[in-house]
C-alpha cells in the first residue's frame, strides 16, 4: 500500500510525533493551516467515515477521547478546531482517515 500515513505509522517515514498508542498517533502537520496544526490518525487504514466498521468507530471514539489528555501537551488550552476532509471536493489529499487539530490563534468561519 502506498499510503503516507501507513508508512509513518510503520516507522518508514519520519514525523514529529506528539502521541502514540496501539490505536492512533498524533503528529505535526507538515503544511500547517494554523499556528498549531496536528493530525490525529487512526492506525487502521480506511478512507472515509462512511467506510468505518462498528469496531473502527469505537476506536475513533477512543482516539478522540484522548484529546482531553493531550490538551496541555499540544497547547490547546484556549480551544481548538477539528476538521475532517472527506473526498475530492473537501480536498482530502491522503486517502487514510485523519482529523486535523487546529489551534493557537483565533479562527474565523469562511464557508465556500
Amino acid at each position: 500500500m502506498d499510503c503516507v500515513f501507513c508508512k509513518i505509522i510503520e516507522g518508514n517515514l519520519p514525523s514529529q510525533k506528539f502521541y502514540e498508542d496501539d490505536e492512533c498517533i498524533v503528529i505535526k502537520d507538515i503544511n500547517p493551516a494554523a499556528n498549531k496544526h496536528y493530525l490525529l490518525i487512526p492506525k487502521q487504514h480506511y478512507k472515509f467515515l462512511a467506510d468505518m466498521s462498528d469496531g473502527q468507530a469505537q476506536v475513533l471514539g477512543r482516539c478522540l477521547k484522548k484529546l482531553k489528555e493531550l490538551i496541555p501537551i499540544l497547547g490547546l488550552e484556549n480551544g481548538y478546531r477539528l476538521v475532517v476532509n472527506q473526498g475530492e471536493d473537501a480536498l482530502q489529499t491522503v486517502p487514510h482517515l485523519h482529523i486535523h487539530i487546529l489551534a493557537g490563534q483565533k479562527m474565523g468561519w469562511t464557508p465556500a
